[in-house]
């Protein structure tokens, strides 16, 4: 039997089913640099002030899009802004027309399937305040795609 998000687009999806796409990484809270001439983005190993990094999950989730001026609500309106996800982000990947991966936990039936398969940020990150806005290019990581 196929799951929702395999007989759903991205914008049929109710809240419910659209948050359970999230597998919890937090890659999408590491700070990003966007080249200005070519429009590449550069992940850097700090992570949004609102992170919490006991919990893996941002802080203060509802009020994320007031408290943080660049924090992107997702939504299916805004598809095709999705290619500075990561390339692992189930929203980018439905997007494209791509399969999720076998750890995402609504494949694996596992939430600790993201942290065990290497892909979540925990014990990877800094927080972004502890290094100065002027130096963040020299935190660019290659190990998000």
């Amino acid at each position: 039997m196929k799951k929702f998000w395999q007989t759903k687009s991205l914008a049929e999806l109710n809240k419910g089913e659209w948050e359970s796409l999230c597998d919890g990484c937090g890659r999408c809270c590491l700070q990003k640099l966007e080249n200005e001439d070519t429009g590449e983005v550069h992940y850097t190993q700090l992570v949004c002030h609102l992170y919490d990094m006991d919990e893996c999950a941002c802080g203060d989730y509802s009020n994320r899009s007031s408290l943080v001026d660049n924090c992107v609500k997702l939504d299916a309106s805004k598809v095709k802004e999705f290619y500075w996800l990561p390339a692992t982000c189930a929203y980018r990947l439905l997007s494209e027309g791509k399969a999720l991966f076998e750890w995402h936990p609504l494949i694996s039936g596992d939430p600790c399937s993201v942290v065990n398969s290497g892909i979540g940020i925990k014990g990877k990150v800094l927080p972004e305040k502890v290094v100065d806005e002027d130096e963040w290019e020299d935190h660019i990581i290659h190990w998000v795609d």
